[in-house]
């Protein structure tokens, strides 16, 4: 049950006041029903006597998850045709409306787009992808979800991408993002591995493995790196050993300094134990080692399959992994519910993470809720890596529609238990698009996606109306002066910050976007909401 006891139910009945029976009443529901998020939940605040917040109002709800999977505020009609509803399921009806929408696509293409840092051009190795890149591999995410294609796949296809031209196959480009320069070729293996870890298995400890042994170094950080070695993480890499960037040939160029990339397998490439300079300490023979096989660092240590291509069985490997399903869960959990069930989403704990087999003392489980998290990654695998599915299931739960008030003397220590909603800050996009579309005048945002060609033919753009629907840091165009003091980061050097500032309140009152929109003016051919 929910509540303790009927008399604790009666007092939360009180709380609520008009209207306080039903929602204790639905919030019971929810829990007896098998939302296996509202068991955890309410079960660990039953088991410490923690009193969960009432649950939120239509009104709020509307709002809340139209931001959460969309992105945008709800239209006025649509708020009051819902709040009229009388229907019981109409909550679950709009979740389903909002994950059917093209809204849906774009807020989720640009968190993947963030996930996957596309860029023009990665600086720290003066990588250049070129608009045609990054719009490809842009439009690779935003069909990959449109069509509902299992998490899994899409994954194994990042990581086992292989092909001819990045500007037309936009699945290479995570790979070339993965390139390095200034070193030798085992410097790409290591950070193709790295970034694997991190994007796909939430292991940013990993990175450290490859430049040395974890004891010494992350003893107080990570279970898993204190126990683990150099040797393990060069055996990752392995995987990769056999990948091959190769630029676009110079006799196919209009112009020898613009070109695409190639992601090319070496059938003969093997990690060698053969470097003193790049990017990492050097690598040296191990016990007479020269050439390290590859292996999976978790587990057993499996090595392909007969005849697989390496970068293949790296991909089946990771997908298969269940610490897979938990890193994809926690990155999403943590979007809707503003505080992930392991936090930093990037510093997962392999050994700290299941509830079955709990780490010896003095270390802890690393979830706030590590049988939650569990049962909440196999139900994501159960329902065949769908996203969608995954998104319903939080946002339909008990626990995702607390309200964000709380009555009575709160605890900053319940915020990991989900005891009420969190507040965050709206994403940059978000403020952005929240501000033309209650203004009704929508901007014109230029997208450049075919780069200037010499003596050839000029770019090609495509204009948009909404932040939202921009592929990259380098496109935001006309909407870039206004999101700058919101923080929606670089990719790169600067990740997307929710934090906030008088740099931005004092934006809201000055910046010309909005001062443009609160006046009674008609401008191409809409009218502002002022005169309505």
């Amino acid at each position: 049950m929910l509540f303790r006891s009927s008399r604790q139910t009666q007092q939360v009945v009180n709380r609520l006041g008009n209207g306080g029976r039903a929602a204790a009443a639905q919030a019971s529901r929810g829990v007896e029903s098998g939302n296996l998020i509202d068991r955890h939940i309410f079960g660990v605040l039953e088991e410490r006597g923690i009193q969960p917040a009432a649950r939120t109002s239509d009104y709020e709800f509307i709002r809340r998850v139209t931001l959460d999977l969309t992105g945008r505020v709800p239209a006025p009609e649509r708020v009051t045709a819902f709040v009229s509803d009388g229907d019981p399921s109409k909550r679950e009806r709009y979740v389903e409306e909002l994950l059917q929408s093209s809204e849906w696509v774009d807020k989720w293409a640009m968190f993947f787009g963030d996930l996957y840092r596309n860029t023009d051009v990665v600086r720290a190795t003066n990588t250049v992808r070129r608009a045609e890149g990054r719009e490809a591999f842009y439009r690779w995410i935003y069909d990959s979800l449109k069509e509902g294609k299992p998490y899994n796949r899409m994954a194994f296809e990042l990581i086992a991408a292989e092909g001819t031209n990045s500007w037309e196959n936009g699945v290479l480009n995570w790979q070339v993002g993965n390139r390095t320069t200034g070193g030798p070729a085992q410097d790409h293996y290591d950070q193709m591995a790295a970034a694997t870890m991190e994007t796909f298995l939430g292991n940013s400890t990993f990175n450290c493995i490859m430049c040395h042994n974890g004891r010494g170094h992350v003893d107080t950080l990570s279970l898993w790196g204190k126990r683990s070695s150099r040797i393990q993480a060069y055996g990752f890499a392995a995987f990769f050993a056999q990948s091959n960037f190769q630029q676009q040939p110079r006799e196919q160029r209009p112009d020898p300094n613009i070109f695409w990339w190639r992601v090319a397998t070496n059938p003969r490439g093997v990690y060698l134990l053969n470097t003193t300079t790049g990017n990492r300490p050097p690598r040296i023979e191990i016990a007479g080692m020269r050439a390290v096989p590859p292996a999976y660092p978790f587990g057993e240590g499996e090595g392909p399959g007969a005849g697989e291509p390496l970068r293949m069985a790296a991909a089946r490997m990771v997908t298969a992994d269940f610490n897979f399903a938990r890193a994809t869960v926690n990155y999403i959990w943590k979007e809707l519910m503003v505080r992930g069930l392991v936090e930093p989403v990037n510093q997962m704990d392999p050994d700290r993470l299941d509830p079955d087999n709990p780490p010896e003392e003095p270390w802890t489980l690393q979830p706030s809720n590590a049988a939650l998290l569990r049962d909440l990654a196999q139900d994501f695998i159960n329902n065949e890596y769908s996203l969608r599915e995954l998104m319903r299931r939080i946002v339909t739960s008990d626990a995702y529609q607390l309200s964000a008030r709380y009555d009575g003397d709160w605890n900053p220590e319940w915020e990991s238990l989900h005891a009420r909603r969190l507040v965050k800050r709206l994403w940059a996009e978000e403020i952005h698009d929240a501000v033309a579309q209650t203004s009704n005048l929508l901007p014109n945002i230029t997208i450049t996606t075919t780069t200037r060609i010499p003596n050839g033919d000029p770019p090609l753009t495509r204009v948009v109306n909404y932040a939202m629907q921009t592929t990259s840091p380098a496109s935001r165009g006309s909407a870039a002066g206004f999101m700058a003091p919101f923080y929606p980061g670089d990719r790169e050097e600067t990740e997307r910050r929710s934090d906030g500032s008088d740099q931005q309140a004092l934006t809201l009152m000055n910046n010309n976007f909005v001062i443009s929109r609160t006046r009674s003016t008609v401008t191409g051919g809409r009218e502002s909401l002022l005169r309505q």
